[in-house]
């Protein structure tokens, strides 16, 4: 009977235990199988986005070309990443994209140069990635991101940044004219832009929007090409530009915001006669 006795308190103790640890590994088994780097679980902490308080700079020094330099948008933020399991790596950095640019450049009643994006002014795409050209899809790879490779056994403390302005050169004479004689008579240029906090995984490509900012940045210079050089441009409008909104809802990123082309190469330099027929005075790359 102690025997019989102890093969049925066996058997009853096995059925009992069973659905217990059926549980137990069905549990491990989906914690295990879920993704452990979930938004919830990124901490997101003093976000900045501003742009400095200073005007514009115009710069007269050469006879070829007047330059102007536009104050720096810049953006930063603190990201605690929990930790990364085996075989996972993770990028936490910026991403730009330009939504909207108008760039004239008017010489007289001759015409004027633009510079423009085909397929966004045509309305074919809703962003055009505004990538360094070798990050893809990041703005750059310095101080923009930073990647953590698994495993981490503990929460990663991070900073992020980056900084973006205009610095460009605009010839005094008609750009598709030999003659140097000086034509400008007006600058004009309005460009918005998203940048994306984002975590990345390298291996699936999940991504995380963890922020969303819009800014904008606006230039209005005046030139009247009989002053002497050094004293021909004034700049025009409101001395400073209007800060960055960082947005409480985000954006979704569009396509054509992760990849090739960026904005560099995709921009056209077209010249616009006031008679005649547009002409491509410098092609897409």
């Amino acid at each position: 009977m102690n025997i019989l006795l102890k093969y049925i308190l066996f058997f009853l103790s096995l059925a009992t235990l069973t659905p217990l640890i059926s549980r137990t590994m069905g549990c491990i088994q989906s914690i295990a199988c879920k993704p452990r780097i979930r938004r919830e679980n990124i901490v997101v902490y003093e976000v900045s986005a501003s742009i400095d308080q200073c005007p514009t700079i115009i710069e007269e020094n050469s006879p070829i070309v007047l330059r102007y330099k536009t104050p720096y948008f810049r953006a930063s933020a603190g990201i605690v990443m929990p930790p990364v399991p085996r075989n996972e790596t993770w990028t936490v950095g910026w991403i730009q994209a330009c939504t909207q640019m108008e760039f004239f450049n008017t010489y007289g009643d001759i015409g004027m140069s633009s510079w423009e994006l085909p397929e966004l002014r045509e309305g074919r795409v809703k962003a055009i990635s505004d990538s360094d050209g070798v990050s893809y899809p990041w703005y750059g790879n310095t101080t923009e991101t930073v990647t953590l490779s698994g495993p981490t056994s503990k929460p990663s403390r991070l900073t992020v940044s980056m900084n973006d302005n205009f610095y460009p050169s605009v010839t005094w004479a008609v750009p598709i004219s030999n003659s140097n004689t000086p034509m400008l008579t007006h600058i004009t240029r309005d460009q918005s832009f998203i940048t994306w906090l984002v975590a990345l995984n390298a291996d699936t490509k999940e991504r995380i929007v963890l922020q969303t900012v819009r800014w904008r940045m606006r230039v209005d210079i005046e030139v009247d090409p009989s002053m002497p050089l050094g004293s021909r441009a004034k700049l025009m409008g409101r001395p400073h530009q209007e800060q960055p909104h960082i947005l409480s809802n985000n954006e979704p990123i569009p396509p054509n915001a992760l990849g090739r082309p960026n904005a560099n190469d995709a921009q056209v330099l077209m010249w616009r006669p006031r008679r005649g027929q547009p002409l491509v005075v410098i092609p897409p790359k």
